[in-house]
């Protein structure tokens, strides 16, 4: 195809074609330098954001005053407290509808699409502010039972890449640029070492302790609730994922069996679970955890979603969060 164009401006004359063609060479080089300044501005933002941490184990202590920027810059025009929660919030304040979906007569979605859902306490929307490219919210959390009631679950990808974010922040229950359970920072993030050593997506999963600045003592489980995450689930299951698109105030939810993929991986069926659902959960029975979105392919595509699989590996990984100083 370039061939021909290239034809018809040499049949149209040197001089006139000479015009254009430096005109055009200008154009291309105002683009590729525009381009390649904001690649180097993205790399710096991305760089600005990361740390090294402790990749050999996976662990990263989040220092507090760097956490607690973090949270003023999501609470300076981004996201806004209510403090007073929606009291038809109360519903899960136990982490979620006790519910046996088989003799509730539970079915799949149907068309099996995922569709905007109400905002529910144990499950939140991820943000990183800052200028390394993401949107405000770039991908999903839940959170699970644990001895100290500060705990989430999420995809590696979303805390990991070229080092651990440093710009995290969760908002349990989002809606519309609303936080009711306020706005909660890392202390400490854990994610297997073979995802920090070559990103293996049967490790895509990562725990994350938090605090809310401003609320000494307060544990996020006591506000929100808290999901029971189960390992080495059996399949097939009904579940129900959830998440937060990068382009929505709101989650969106899917209901169709989980099913095993391979040893290491868990699949559902549903399409458009599109970006920054990544880390929401997978849940079964209303309120257990068997798995959140990532693992292959990043976590599907347009008609599957993937989770690495909750088997022992990630047993260990939360026994070792969880028990930890």
């Amino acid at each position: 195809m370039s061939s021909k164009v290239h034809g018809r401006e040499r049949g149209r004359g040197r001089g006139r074609t000479a015009v254009r063609g430096s005109v055009l060479v200008g154009l291309l080089c105002v683009l590729l330098l525009a381009g390649l300044g904001y690649f180097v501005w993205e790399l710096r933002g991305i760089a600005a954001n990361r740390a090294a941490g402790d990749p050999a184990t996976g662990i990263y202590q989040q220092d507090p005053e760097r956490a607690d920027r973090t949270a003023s810059a999501v609470l300076d025009g981004i996201v806004r407290e209510d403090p007073e929660p929606p009291r038809d919030g109360k519903a899960f304040a136990d982490g979620g509808a006790r519910m046996d979906w088989r003799s509730a007569g539970w079915q799949p979605s149907d068309p099996l699409e995922a569709r905007p859902a109400p905002a529910e306490p144990a499950i939140g929307a991820l943000f990183s502010p800052g200028t390394d490219g993401d949107p405000d919210h770039h991908c999903s959390g839940v959170v699970v039972h644990s001895p100290g009631g500060d705990l989430i679950v999420t995809a590696a990808h979303c805390v990991y890449g070229g080092g651990f974010r440093t710009n995290l922040a969760f908002a349990p229950g989002y809606r519309d640029g609303v936080a009711p359970y306020g706005v909660w920072v890392p202390t400490r993030i854990d994610v297997d070492p073979r995802w920090t050593e070559d990103q293996d997506p049967d490790h895509d999963i990562a725990f994350i302790r938090l605090r809310r600045p401003g609320y000494p003592g307060q544990r996020l489980e006591d506000v929100t609730g808290a999901q029971t995450i189960a390992f080495r689930p059996e399949l097939p299951a009904p579940a129900r994922l959830v998440g937060y698109p990068n382009a929505s105030e709101q989650p969106l939810e899917c209901r169709n069996t989980a099913v095993a993929d391979g040893p290491t991986q868990l699949r559902l069926d549903c399409a458009d679970v599109p970006n920054g659902t990544s880390g929401g959960p997978v849940l079964t029975d209303g309120r257990t955890l068997i798995g959140v979105i990532g693992g292959r392919d990043g976590g599907g595509d347009e008609e599957t979603s993937y989770s690495s699989y909750f088997g022992d590996d990630t047993r260990a990984l939360y026994e070792r969060t969880t028990t930890s100083p």
